[in-house]
């Protein structure tokens, strides 16, 4: 009996002993031709075997890369993409930057600091003011979200010309929720109410008006 322990080791264990020997017998064929047309068939067996490899881009470039992997990257076949090197596939990815903030307030996030940004750049106007205020809104959301609590629209407004460098206010407005934009979606969803509680209404009366039809008739 032949243990595991005696056999080669498994470079990809999820691909199974089958498929590792298989790569085994094509690196000792005789001829190149002979082993092109092995790989290309353990190529498409690998395949089979881990169908959710076909959801994934490039899946063919990956089973090749796999192939070479089990070969333990002995394996004189041509590959129709560049073979990778060992060294090349244990090096590590370019650590990426993560997003620092020169600030107190990280709670609003880099998209906040971006709207300010975007702010401060805009010509006086209805725009800016309308862009203003829905950063002092979003800020007003993120605030309660992640401090859990409610606060208050001067702290907002304090945070804003802060994070501007005072070149932003909201001081002239007594309320965040008298702003345009507060009013404007608070006045939408109102006039959505209404017209949802109209409809009820309606098929209420309808209703009840069908049930004294079918009173009448059954006295009938």
């Amino acid at each position: 009996m032949e243990y595991n322990t005696e056999r080669s080791a498994l470079q990809m264990p999820e691909y199974g002993r089958m498929i590792q020997e298989m790569v085994e017998i094509c690196r000792t064929l005789p001829t190149k031709e002979e082993r092109n047309d092995a790989a290309r068939s353990i190529i498409e067996f690998m395949g089979q075997r881990n169908p959710h490899l076909r959801d994934e881009e490039n899946y063919k470039h990956k089973l090749w890369d796999h192939l070479f992997i089990l070969a333990n990257h002995d394996l004189d076949v041509d590959s129709p993409y560049p073979i990778l090197t060992p060294e090349e596939l244990t090096t590590k990815p370019r650590k990426m930057p993560y997003p620092s903030y020169d600030n107190e307030y990280k709670f609003y996030g880099k998209s906040i600091l971006q709207l300010i940004d975007r702010a401060i750049v805009l010509e006086a106007g209805d725009e800016k003011d309308a862009l203003i205020q829905v950063i002092a809104n979003n800020m007003k959301k993120s605030y309660n979200v992640y401090n859990k609590e409610h606060v208050q629209d001067d702290v907002i407004i304090r945070h804003l010309k802060d994070l501007s460098q005072n070149r932003l206010d909201l001081t002239g407005i007594d309320s965040l929720d008298k702003s345009k934009i507060y009013y404007n979606n608070n006045r939408n969803n109102n006039n959505k109410n209404n017209r949802n509680q109209n409809t009820n209404n309606i098929a209420k009366k309808r209703h009840h008006q069908n049930n004294q039809n079918n009173q009448k008739n059954n006295r009938k």
